[in-house]
Order: structure tokens, then C-alpha cells, then sequence
């Protein structure tokens, strides 16, 4: 596959970027539900990524279904974006993390996991061409 280009014209060895899922499971409920506690885990996992925030972290709670009721988190990075849901029926978060720079993936999931207590985590990231 050496020297094969993309329609884009990249090759496979250069990517645009990568999307990382990471989902949380059994989380603490308190931490879930408070805009503040989102608010500075967002702070955390784009200086440990070393990443830039572009402009505030935004946070709304929604959903009439309680199935899926909770905070919803957006965050704008200069290399593109982090956001996440909080499910506040299941106590689970399902996070996503782009970025055209290069990011210990891992780290992000085991710092999300150790921030929300949880006590399941998976993840997995995919090459963006």
C-alpha cells in the first residue's frame, strides 16, 4: 500500500487526523451532573493533550427523554473539537475527542475514567484521511 494516495492526495501515512470514542460506564453520578466538574475536566484534558481551547467550553442540559437527559458538552480546540454527552439515567458519558495533531489517545481514556471515577471504560480511535 506504500505510495498509494487517498482522493485527497495524502497518503495513508499522513493523515488529516484522529477521532478518538471513549465511553464511560458507572461513573459517579454527582461528577456527571455538575456543569462545574464537565467544566474543568475539559480544562485538564486539553492541557494534558496539549491541545488549545478556542473560546468557552460550552455545556447545556437537555433531553425530556430521560433516556437520555444530561449534559452535553462541546468544546472548540484550534485543531478541532472535544465533546461529550452525560447520560444521566445510566450514569455513562460518551466522549470524542478530534484533532488534526497527534494525541495520546490512552491517555485521554484513563484520565476521563479516573476524573468520572468510572468503572468501565472503552475506547477506540479511528485515522481521518
Amino acid at each position: 500500500m506504500s505510495g498509494m494516495k487517498n482522493k485527497q492526495g495524502r497518503t495513508p501515512s499522513a493523515p488529516w487526523g484522529w477521532s478518538t470514542a471513549i465511553d464511560l460506564y458507572e461513573c459517579d453520578p454527582q461528577t456527571l451532573r455538575s456543569a462545574e466538574l464537565i467544566r474543568k475536566f475539559v480544562v485538564q484534558l486539553v492541557e494534558l493533550l496539549g491541545m488549545k481551547a478556542f473560546g468557552e467550553t460550552q455545556i447545556v442540559h437537555f433531553g425530556e427523554d430521560e433516556r437520555v437527559a444530561g449534559y452535553s458538552m462541546t468544546q472548540l480546540i484550534e485543531t478541532s473539537l472535544i465533546s461529550g454527552h452525560f447520560a444521566n439515567a445510566t450514569n455513562a458519558i460518551y466522549l470524542d475527542v478530534f484533532s488534526c495533531k497527534a494525541y495520546d489517545a490512552e491517555a485521554a481514556a484513563v484520565f476521563a475514567q479516573e476524573f468520572f471515577g468510572a468503572k468501565e471504560r472503552r475506547w477506540q480511535t479511528l485515522t481521518r484521511e
